[in-house]
């Protein structure tokens, strides 16, 4: 048996298992037992917020752990709701100080932690969340964002704890985190944010947690997440199973959404699900599928009822011109072609020896490479046309987004690329066919991968662009989160990594380029003056046309300084069978299952 078709009939065998014991749950369970089956490509790292950002992991948090606020999950554009808070905040004129009531009533899923009792969620579990991820002890990827908002007293309790050697103290007062009441509390910030209510709408990251529930389990609490969401963790194997169950604490909260009156789909869908009640489904069982081929097969198959982002190489069977192929419509199969509010780049490690620094002949090295890059060939082979060239870091339906905006990151130039190599001296000395470094030491890339089949063409075509302009590289294949766990550690030289949008202010691209998030958001580890400062006049400025024209002036800066290749920005092609009711693919936010039904057989149309 041929490997490809060994690893399909594996996949096959695990989505039909777990089918199979969901269809045996949910006969137990009686008639209103709704499963939903389907796979992420990649295993997640952790559920614990204040330690993940890879999409995977956040995508199972989102829908364990509440934010105070959330978005309408059919408004185009995008509106932000109270999700956990009563109300919209009271903000400060200088938009630095914010009071939040959060709504009383609601619970935490029942957990050991709580010692029987049900445990409500309180005012003090929300600013819990921001003291967490201060604690050093978890190196938390989000604390250097929560640092950029500058909470008076919060940085200088985590510094006495680096200092002194000793516990983060979580009970010591901190003066831009106020508890004013058992459901009222107060986050003062030290600098104007007029956006700053998007951070609050990240159910993922920032939704409330127990202090007892992470006291209790202690270093394994990445394992045992416990929120107020309408799902709750019913199993989990690690890199191959995560089943998410109702969570019979989940207060009465019915399905709620005002798609804009134009938009006839989401009136449709509206109409017949308004007013059910949260979460719709009782279950959803999802499998780790890495390899593309097996996914496609199993929701070809129907042992998964949905498939997230059709892989590339069968788009083009499934959804050719656009439309669902004629053998899958005929068992009521339906598609969705998105644009994706997301971007596709290379990192280039900033502090690298080789393709780092800001030396004028290494900006030359990562504009050349970026030239030999033959995008339209990746785009139109390995994406299968599902993708359009990305000219700057701001992605599609965001803030400072220009479709007419053009840059050099989307050329495709071998001459120029070697022209430019030649100019400041990375050139062939020993007559061997491939480059030296100015100094004549050995110029050789080394490319962070993934064991996948698309990483595997991807490689492909960068071997196929690097060879035409004589740089040698070569490949570093580990696991996503290991790769993951290196960049962040300053370890890779160069990593193809995809980010998706959190929110809708552009702004939040331009983090990986934003030196005090060098190591964490900003994980080429770029540091630039010029560009901080303009980072941080962005921050403070109201939307409009003043602030647009920064947009543009960091563009220019992201181009000139090439510390990403970028790539692309993605169509997401999702598709599913009959019965998958209320589905439609979020912008930037990870929750959404709590919105959808699945009814095995019905056809009704989503």
């Amino acid at each position: 048996m041929k490997r490809r078709d060994a690893l399909a009939l594996g996949a096959a065998l695990t989505l039909s298992s777990v089918g199979a014991a969901a269809t045996a749950r949910a006969a137990e369970e009686g008639p209103r037992a709704h499963v939903l089956r389907y796979a992420f490509p990649v295993a997640t790292t952790s559920f614990d917020p204040a330690r993940i950002n890879d999409l995977y992991s956040r995508t199972i948090t989102a829908h364990i752990f509440e934010a105070l606020y959330g978005y309408d999950h059919l408004a185009r554009p995008p509106r932000i709701v109270p999700l956990t808070a009563e109300g919209m905040p009271e903000v400060s004129e200088d938009f630095k100080l914010w009071t939040l009531r959060v709504r009383p009533g609601i619970f935490f899923a029942d957990d050991p932690a709580f010692q029987g009792r049900p445990r409500e969620l309180v005012a003090a579990d929300h600013l819990y969340v921001f003291r967490r991820i201060a604690d050093p002890a978890l190196n938390s990827p989000l604390w250097s964002s929560v640092a950029d908002w500058e909470i008076p007293g919060l940085a200088a309790l985590r510094k006495r704890a680096l200092d002194k050697r000793e516990p983060f103290d979580y009970d010591a007062p901190v003066e831009g985190l106020r508890l004013l009441g058992r459901y009222t509390l107060q986050i003062r910030i030290g600098k104007t944010l007029p956006r700053f209510l998007e951070n609050l709408a990240v159910s993922d990251l920032f939704g409330g947690i127990a202090r007892e529930v992470v006291e209790h389990y202690g270093d394994a609490i990445g394992d045992h997440p416990v929120g107020t969401g309408p799902f709750r963790l019913g199993e989990f194997r690690r890199s191959s199973l995560i089943v998410l169950e109702r969570n019979p604490m989940y207060r009465e909260r019915t399905w709620q959404a005002d798609p804009a009156a134009d938009d006839a789909e989401g009136q449709a869908m509206a109409a017949r699900l308004r007013g059910r009640r949260l979460p719709l489904l009782d279950r959803v069982e999802i499998s780790i599928v890495e390899e593309e081929q097996p996914r496609w097969l199993s929701f070809v198959g129907a042992q998964a009822d949905f498939i997230e982002r059709v892989p590339a190489e069968f788009v083009d069977k499934a959804m050719p011109g656009g439309r669902v192929a004629p053998n899958l419509a005929r068992q009521g199969i339906r598609g969705l072609r998105t644009l994706s509010a997301d971007l596709v780049m290379t990192l280039f490690n900033m502090d690298d020896p080789v393709v780092g620094g800001l030396a004028p002949a290494r900006v030359a090295l990562r504009r050349a490479i970026c030239l030999a890059v033959d995008l339209e060939r990746e785009i139109r082979l390995v994406r299968h046309g599902l993708a359009i060239p990305a000219q700057s870091p701001i992605v599609p339906h965001t803030s400072g987004y220009d479709p007419n905006f053009k840059s050099e990151m989307s050329d495709y130039s071998p001459a120029r690329a070697q022209a430019l190599l030649d100019l400041v001296g990375y050139v062939d000395r020993d007559g061997d066919g491939w480059r030296e470094q100015p100094d004549g030491s050995p110029l050789e890339l080394e490319y962070a991968t993934s064991p996948d089949q698309a990483s595997r063409q991807l490689n492909e075509q960068w071997q196929r662009n690097m060879d035409a302009i004589g740089v040698k590289i070569r490949f570093r294949t580990a696991q996503w989160p290991e790769n993951l766990k290196a960049a962040r550690a300053g370890k890779l030289m160069m990593w193809g990594v995809g980010s998706l949008a959190s929110g809708g202010d552009g702004q939040a691209a331009l983090q990986r380029y934003y030196g005090p998030q060098a190591g964490q958001g900003n994980i080429a580890r770029f540091r630039l003056p010029a560009f901080d400062a303009l980072y941080d006049r962005l921050t403070v400025l109201p939307d409009g046309r003043e602030r647009l024209a920064l947009f543009g002036q960091a563009k220019l800066y992201a181009v000139a300084y090439a510390p990403y290749k970028l790539h692309c920005h993605r169509f997401a092609v999702d598709m599913m069978h009959p019965g998958l009711e209320g589905y439609r693919r979020p912008l930037f936010w990870d929750e959404w299952l709590h919105m959808v039904d699945f009814i095995p057989g019905s056809a009704t149309a989503a």
